[in-house]
């Protein structure tokens, strides 16, 4: 699509070939000055900064979440430095000294996953987790597991990091489950890189995602949607979660905002927030719409595997992609192969950066991605893997 809004990112890596959109995604040309404008802001105003965060950068960024997402109130979206905060934070809305059920899959990122596992251990959480395969049926069996039990935790991937599986019947989903628990989607892997509309289910439905990836605006930029109406008191609460109440003394119990600020920390480094509304502003200048960035990278994955066929590499055939071609897919390739960190190590030799999960080889594609690009890392994977 444009290669020339990445130039800095090219300059600074001469020579690579970066498939790992999917990871950590160059970041524009047009953040730079965003960063470089946090400095100064910094720098003229000190800790009058703030004013112009919460007056202006705060909103925007909500307004950016908000139109991408069919959110119907900007001012439930909450922010924080990372996805793990809002886990801890959602997991202390329930009574400690009641055990938390809990129903996921077996695909969710480390973020949850290690927090879950180690409440686990304590005692504290019980888990059910729904296996991916076989994928034409998880969502049909997802749904029946949620009728099963009076879960208090329903948490799942739009898109699972492992696979880009996508998880199409999330509607059917967030409304299956028992009308008390709190129903999470962890959407990290599909905001930004494929259309979502939240506008049926965000009523019901906490949604959580940031910056880092396919939002192009690096660390400290991740964000949780709060239902509109929400009236839950997370025990792991920052100051800012009742940052209008903060003069009215300490008498009676612990106030929280209205909105989406209920579910806010402390103080932060919001140098990702001037990023991603960079970020943001630059693809509606440039008239990049998700469904436009996710078509091209559909069209870059075709192409790609294609290309695989005609070069006959034994690992990375069709039988060995996850899920199977014709799936519905985010924005990468997952192989699951035999000695894949041998593998990952060769290819990372020939200058191309891709990642590993476990046996799992990940191609990502991006914004900054055209034909040339794939038809040469055809080439050297050739190369690297015969």
């Amino acid at each position: 699509m444009t290669k020339a809004h990445f130039s800095r990112f090219h300059g600074a890596n001469p020579g690579l070939l970066h498939f790992a959109a999917h990871s950590h995604h160059p970041w524009p040309d047009a953040t730079q000055a965003a960063h470089d404008r946090y400095w100064i802001d910094s720098a003229e105003a000190a800790d009058r900064k703030w004013v112009r965060i919460f007056a202006e950068t705060v909103p925007k960024a909500q307004g950016h979440v908000a139109r991408l997402l069919g959110l119907s109130q900007p001012r439930q979206v909450a922010f924080a430095p990372n996805t793990h905060e809002f886990v801890a934070r959602l997991y202390s809305c329930f009574e400690p000294r009641r055990r938390i059920r809990v129903l996921t899959s077996s695909h969710e990122f480390h973020s949850f996953r290690r927090q879950t596992r180690r409440l686990e251990e304590a005692g504290r959480v019980q888990v059910e987790e729904i296996a991916l395969d076989p994928w034409e049926t998880f969502g049909e069996r997802f749904v029946a597991a949620e009728r099963s039990s009076p879960w208090d935790l329903v948490w799942l991937s739009q898109v699972f990091f492992d696979s880009g599986f996508v998880v199409r019947d999330l509607e059917a989903i967030c409304y299956a489950a028992p009308p008390e628990a709190l129903v999470v989607i962890d959407g990290y892997h599909a905001f930004c890189a494929l259309p979502v509309d939240l506008s049926r289910v965000h009523r019901r439905a906490f949604y959580l995602a940031g910056g880092y990836k396919y939002a192009m605006s690096g660390e400290g930029a991740c964000f949780l949607a709060v239902p509109p109406g929400c009236t839950l008191r997370p025990m792991d609460t920052g100051w800012f979660a009742s940052f209008d109440a903060l003069e009215a003394g300490s008498a009676g119990p612990v106030p929280y905002a209205e909105d989406g600020m209920r579910f806010w920390g402390a103080t932060f480094d919001a140098s990702g927030l001037y990023r991603f509304n960079a970020a943001m502003d630059w693809l509606a200048s440039e008239g990049f719409t998700i469904d436009r960035i996710h078509a091209h990278a559909r069209a870059l994955q075709e192409r790609f595997l294609e290309g695989l066929a005609h070069a006959r590499l034994d690992m990375l055939t069709p039988g060995h992609l996850v899920p199977h071609r014709g799936a519905p897919r985010g924005n990468f390739l997952a192989f699951d192969v035999e000695g894949a960190e041998a593998l990952h190590e060769r290819i990372a030799g020939q200058s191309v950066k891709i990642d590993r999960r476990g046996r799992r080889l990940r191609f990502g594609f991006g914004i900054y991605h055209d034909a040339a690009d794939v038809d040469r890392l055809l080439v050297v994977l050739a190369r690297a893997l015969r």
